[in-house]
């Protein structure tokens, strides 16, 4: 059996007061025989007293649970973020269930769908993505995709769910692009004027380039940190964590809703994990979206022998993400395919509320349409409408919906 410690604790404040009168009268009649002192000095302690008796080596509440207050803060420290993460598994997943209620319906979840308008060729060396044209890969170099492809597959999209469409392009920047980015540009209006949410990944930016998509219409600009600071450098050599977080900055200026994350099983070790996280939650304003990939290892990529990451670390970085950025959308994303529908309920409750819908995510395989139907229906998912009050434009005063105009019978009488 476990040793344990015996403490006496006084239950109620009115307990500590008729044990402090007792005391008192106590004292009075010592004055006229110890002999009572001695038998009644004790007595209304143990009366109003209880035995407390904790196991040795009890600690306390978590740092799970200490900071699950679902306040937005951006002065959280790495210390204070890594505690969080390497809270007991079970106390960690159920105080981010509790933030995620705070601010967001645990039922709705978002469905996003992710198109490569440009596919493959690009300069980058990062280490995990078939894309790069460095890395001896099946995916091929192709030019942007025509408006009619784009405009369907945004079509077909709406039909089956999304409210979100996210159109990737494999480039470092927009450097010498002129004529792709004016079409992007008129891709973006046409899907803004279909009610859908739009997004776009398309490399670094300049602030001018920025504020061009935002007069277009975009909703959010998907730039991710990949990883921490330090680790980075193992990752890619051809563009800077400065230069990532100066796009996130030029995006933001304009205006448009950052989305911004990362990838775990990339080798990194937890103190990147919590590194990245840190980044994310001490900018200026938390990313609206945050999304949480896992590595889908890619064969003749530098990374295509990685072990998958196992739902448990999965679960545990969207659980420290959604306490330490209670409003963001965290999004369940690349590498989902490999989790049981029982396993991605976890990623919900941990407080994920988006994923992405279609059978690819740019190159790399994603869950069947048909599984996702299939899992919403389970666990009584709901889809997330869309959402366009994000960047600058969630200061704008909410639409009233106006009632529709009945016509009347009559005659029309111009007069003068």
């Amino acid at each position: 059996m476990a040793a344990s410690t015996t403490r006496i604790v006084l239950r109620t404040t009115a307990a500590r007061s008729f044990v402090g009168r007792s005391l008192l009268r106590t004292s009075t009649l010592a004055a006229i025989s110890p002999c009572v002192t001695r038998q009644l000095s004790t007595t209304p302690q143990l009366r109003f007293a209880t035995i407390d008796q904790t196991p040795a080596g009890f600690i306390g509440a978590s740092a799970a649970e200490r900071h699950a207050t679902g306040v937005v803060r951006t002065d959280w420290t790495k210390a204070e973020i890594q505690a969080i993460y390497d809270s007991p598994w079970i106390e960690l997943l159920y105080h981010a269930a509790k933030v995620h209620r705070m601010h967001h319906n645990p039922r709705e979840v978002q469905q996003c769908t992710l198109l490569s308008i440009k596919t493959g060729g690009c300069s980058e060396d990062c280490a995990y993505c078939p894309q790069s044209s460095k890395h001896k890969t099946t995916v091929a170099a192709s030019k942007l995709l025509k408006e009619d492809v784009v405009l369907e597959a945004a079509r077909k999209a709406k039909e089956a769910g999304s409210s979100r469409f996210c159109m990737g392009a494999a480039w470092r920047d927009l450097h010498g692009r002129k004529t792709n980015f004016k079409t992007i540009l008129e891709y973006v209006k046409e899907i803004k004027g279909m009610g859908m949410e739009v997004c776009c990944t398309l490399g670094m930016l300049t602030a001018e380039q920025a504020k061009a998509l935002k007069e277009a219409g975009l909703t959010a600009y998907n730039h991710n940190l990949d990883t921490s600071r330090e680790f980075y450098p193992k990752i890619i050599t051809t563009r800077s964590y400065d230069e990532r977080l100066q796009t996130i900055a030029n995006v933001r200026d304009a205006g448009i809703s950052v989305c911004s994350g990362g990838i775990i099983g990339l080798g990194e070790q937890p103190e990147d994990r919590v590194g990245m996280l840190y980044t994310l939650s001490t900018l200026p304003e938390h990313p609206e979206s945050v999304p949480v990939n896992a590595l889908l290892a890619v064969k003749g990529t530098p990374l295509g022998d990685q072990e998958p990451v196992q739902i448990w670390e999965m679960v545990r970085m969207i659980a420290t993400a959604r306490i330490v950025m209670p409003k963001s959308m965290v999004r369940l994303s690349a590498g989902r395919v490999r989790f049981t529908q029982p396993e991605q309920a976890m990623c919900f409750m941990a407080g994920a509320n988006s994923i992405f819908t279609g059978d690819k995510l740019l190159t790399t395989p994603n869950n069947a349409f048909t599984d996702d139907q299939m899992m919403f229906q389970t666990l009584g998912l709901t889809p997330k409408q869309a959402n366009h009050r994000q960047g600058s434009d969630k200061f704008l005063p909410e639409e009233v919906p106006v009632p529709p105009v009945t016509a009347t019978k009559g005659r029309l009488v111009l007069e003068g």
